[in-house]
């Protein structure tokens, strides 16, 4: 493999995580923007009883 070659496939290989992570966060926003308050709500005080964190 080239210098060239090898360089363009190591460019390739890291955009897929770079792109996913785009993806993943676009998701998040989009949820969390579009989601009502109290559903996100519920969900936080969920998560923090299910890792064993008191909130109240």
């Amino acid at each position: 493999m080239t210098t060239k070659t090898h360089a363009l496939a190591k460019s390739e290989s890291a955009l897929v995580p770079v792109m996913g992570l785009i993806l993943l966060g676009a998701a998040i926003l989009f949820t969390a923007g579009f989601a009502q308050a109290e559903m996100l709500h519920d969900s936080a005080h969920d998560v923090r009883h299910s890792i064993g964190f008191a909130c109240h």
